[in-house]
């Protein structure tokens, strides 16, 4: 279950795709259930079921209330919710194992009901932790009643889960400092990118390169989400001291923080900054690799609640990877252990635009970093590879769920467990 599947562009959605096909070719079969587009190019629709040989997918109606706002899209979430529990009492008996994402962030919930009504078990799957990232964000306070109530409803879903999947260390030690008792059932899995359909492409041989006069001019590249969660101050801190280098900075997508930054950068006078809109999935492999450079950030104090997904198919790209974060960071680690690039504090944007001016003038270092990276992301992050761990994880969810009946408690004892259900 997840509100967002393409096409929308959501980074969630696309990557929630994949999964089901790589689990569907793993000879699972799958069904999701999820919301008509909110975030798509083209379309405002889509069909309401459709089949793609393992793979089922079932969509609700489409709720757009104020979507661009913070308490709009907690609406159209709760909506997607309550459609969502609908669908649970009509097809409780179909499903072996539900995959909930915090994709609305209450959307877990519906797996602890769907336990105690049906006895189905559930895994969930935590792109974001809230309440923490509310708090973060100042839309709630530490100590109000709804975050506090918030954290204890998160302790008894995830006491009930099969298993807690994180998309990284960090994010599993804020889950485990919550609910210490459960730090055994989180489950580390990374997101991911395919490395067969992205490819390193030279910029020359580049028609997105080509079109946007990106060839000659060593080229920043940030694509993805310019959200609340992303520290583009930095960035902008950096560019301002590059203004006078042949350098370009490319901004690829949108978000609750590009329509300032944009402004800001006009602001500035700074022509180095370019601001293109999200791109068509077919045109990824092109945009992704029209750049010399890529960026990744997370603000200040969203250590382990996000976890950045534009991070993988960078990596794919064959580009070094700059990132902004917090000390701590797994990014650190992760960019030290692939030597493909470095990482910055916040706010060190005299670091970060070092970084540049030498990457800049060393073609060698480029070349070395890049392939580093995508060398990483082949041993550790394909799409078949994480989907077997995703394989792994719900196939034990199946048998520690008929568990309990072999200790005389009450279990499903006696039902084929052939297929999974990710709903």
């Amino acid at each position: 279950m997840t509100q967002f599947y393409p096409p929308d562009y959501a980074a969630t959605g696309q990557l929630i795709e994949e999964l089901a096909v790589e689990l569907g070719k793993q000879g699972l079969f799958v069904r999701v259930f999820t919301g008509q587009p909110g975030y798509a190019f083209h379309s405002h629709s889509a069909p309401a079921r459709e089949y793609f040989q393992q793979l089922v997918i079932q969509r609700s109606r489409a709720t757009r209330i104020w979507s661009k706002r913070i308490r709009g899209k907690a609406l159209n979430g709760l909506i997607f919710c309550l459609r969502a529990g609908l669908h649970l009492l009509k097809t409780s008996s179909r499903g072996d194992v539900l995959l909930l994402t915090t994709a609305p962030p209450f959307l877990p919930i519906l797996g602890y009901f769907a336990n105690k009504l049906f006895g189905l078990p559930y895994v969930c799957l935590i792109y974001d932790l809230y309440p923490d990232v509310a708090v973060e964000l100042n839309v709630f306070s530490r100590r109000h009643w709804l975050v506090k109530l918030w954290n204890r409803v998160n302790c008894h879903i995830w006491k009930q889960a099969q298993q807690i999947v994180v998309l990284s260390p960090s994010m599993k030690n804020r889950v485990a400092d919550k609910c210490p008792q459960l730090k055994e059932k989180i489950t580390v899995i990374h997101n991911w990118a395919d490395a067969n359909w992205i490819v390193p492409i030279a910029k020359q041989d580049n028609w997105f390169a080509q079109t946007f006069n990106l060839v000659d001019r060593f080229t920043v590249l940030y694509s993805g989400n310019m959200g609340r969660c992303h520290d583009v101050e930095t960035i902008l801190e950096a560019a301002q001291l590059l203004q006078h280098d042949s350098i370009l900075f490319v901004f690829i997508g949108n978000g609750a923080k590009r329509e300032a930054f944009e402004a800001r950068t006009r602001q500035l006078g700074l022509t180095n900054c370019r601001f293109l809109p999200y791109q068509d999935k077919q045109n990824l492999p092109y945009s992704l690799t029209a750049g010399d450079l890529s960026l990744v950030s997370i603000s200040p104090g969203m250590e382990g609640l996000v976890a950045p997904s534009k991070l993988y198919a960078a990596l794919a790209a064959g580009r070094p990877i700059a990132a902004i974060c917090e000390s701590q960071s797994y990014l650190q680690a992760l960019i030290a252990e692939a030597e493909c690039g470095a990482a910055f504090s916040n706010g060190d944007a005299i670091g970060l635009a070092d970084f540049i001016r030498r990457l800049s003038t060393d073609e060698l270092l480029v070349k070395r970093m890049g392939e580093a990276g995508r060398r990483y992301l082949q041993s550790n992050f394909t799409p078949d590879r994480i989907a077997r761990e995703y394989y792994k994880l719900l196939h034990q969810s199946i048998v520690s769920d008929f568990a309990p009946s072999l200790n005389g408690r009450d279990g499903r004892k006696g039902r084929e467990t052939n297929t999974l259900q990710e709903q």
